[in-house]
């Protein structure tokens, strides 16, 4: 009797040794629940509950508002980038980074409280259905855009499926009437990369506004087109640009790099989690004088392209320390459509610059007002209005100076002259 319980005593020993050491691979290889995000979780549904039941009106303290309230104050107080997409938001995200979306192709802006068409997007289905440049927009669908109102609440009403119309009310000053058009909605691909011209006799300049996923063909389109027509240096104006996809920052870059050549890489929290980015360019590299006029505004893809060529000494820099936006956001899918935006990763330049927090230091600094810098932001945006008057008219000023221009200008001058 003695030597069976003796038996059963080491038996219950080793199993509960072996519940241990099976506890110990299941924590290891996370078998079990995480037991500090199920105590979080247990507090956080305790305070809902709380609120739920005591808080004065029971329409806000539903548990759905609560925990959409929760989502949002726990992903956008970790940093200001990472970000809980609800359903609307994720779509235009979307659609933002695609560069493309259901619409009428034209662009708007506010002037005064009136919104003025900008520019009817060549080929667009405003353009083919006769809107023009400088009409105004008075109605949508039968229905009166108040003096004022928001710009984002116009263009939501603009946009749709593809395919579907909607009815555009215009005023048109310059022939002083007014007009309705029938406009069936398209995919409509953003035009990135603007205002291709030539400068000062033989400088090509052209302007970046953002990044997305045409926007390395439409560089390569436009810096092409300068090309043929014999420019020598180039300006790539990257001023307000607040940044995209990393893929095209990458794009816009290569054609200035050797094969193989790093342009970028991104490190998250462990050492594995580093991804290099490499010119996958075949023949020779782009090897006229480059300036790149950066602003406090221009951030994120923006600044890889600056650093990179900054660091590789294949552009001089011009303007303002920029925006010090250097991470990389992770989108990951919830469910109903809503979305995560998270960061997940750091920038750094070639040779290792970190650039988030500090941004790229320009090599030619020069530092404008934030009141020119409005200015300037809405003269470059407009290059098409060559008129003073006209341009003072629509905007209420006249055109300033572009100090960083000239200075950019000046700096390839003294490139041309040296490198003959």
């Amino acid at each position: 009797m003695f030597k069976r319980i003796l038996i059963l005593a080491g038996a219950a020993i080793l199993g509960f040794a072996a519940c241990m050491v099976a506890m110990r691979v299941a924590g290891s290889w996370s078998l079990l629940p995480n037991r500090d995000l199920d105590r979080a979780a247990s507090y956080m549904k305790d305070v809902m509950r709380t609120v739920n039941e005591n808080y004065v009106d029971p329409a806000a303290a539903g548990y759905e508002p609560l925990s959409r309230l929760a989502l949002h104050g726990m992903v956008e107080t970790l940093d200001p980038h990472s970000e809980y997409l609800e359903s609307k938001d994720n779509q235009e995200l979307e659609e933002d980074l695609d560069g493309e979306y259901g619409g009428i192709g034209v662009e708007i802006e506010t002037n005064r409280g009136v919104l003025t068409v900008t520019l009817p997007i060549a080929g667009g289905p405003g353009a083919k259905a006769g809107i023009q440049e400088g009409d105004e927009i008075v109605s949508v669908d039968g229905k009166v855009v108040d003096h004022g109102v928001p710009m984002d609440r116009v263009v939501d009403r603009l946009r749709g499926k593809p395919h579907t119309h909607v009815k555009v009310g215009l005023k048109r000053p310059r022939e002083n009437r007014r007009l309705e058009v029938d406009v069936e909605r398209e995919v409509v691909k953003v035009q990135s990369v603007r205002g291709a011209r030539i400068l000062d006799g033989s400088t090509g300049y052209l302007q970046i506004r953002e990044f997305s996923d045409h926007t390395g063909e439409q560089f390569d389109e436009a810096v092409n087109g300068l090309l043929a027509k014999g420019i020598d240096s180039l300006v790539i104006d990257l001023r307000n640009n607040p940044g995209g996809l990393l893929d095209a920052a990458v794009d816009v870059a290569e054609p200035f790099f050797k094969k193989g050549n790093l342009i970028v890489y991104t490190q998250g929290r462990k050492p594995a989690d580093r991804e290099n980015f490499y010119s996958e360019t075949d023949g020779e590299p782009l090897k006229l004088p480059v300036a790149v006029l950066i602003n406090g505004e221009t951030a994120s893809a923006a600044e890889i392209v600056a650093g990179a060529l900054k660091d590789s000494g294949r552009a001089v820099i011009v303007g303002e320390r920029s925006y010090g936006k250097g991470s990389v956001q992770t989108i990951f899918k919830l469910r109903n459509g809503e979305g995560l935006r998270l960061t997940t990763a750091h920038y750094f330049t070639p040779s290792g610059v970190l650039i988030n927090g500090r941004g790229i230091t320009p090599q030619v600094e020069v530092v404008m007002t934030p009141d020119e810098d409005l200015k300037l932001e809405r003269q470059v945006a407009r290059p098409e209005i060559t008129n003073p008057d006209e341009f003072k008219e629509r905007f209420e000023f006249l055109p300033i100076e572009d100090r960083q221009l000239d200075a950019a200008l000046d700096v390839l001058h003294v490139a041309r002259v040296l490198s003959r």
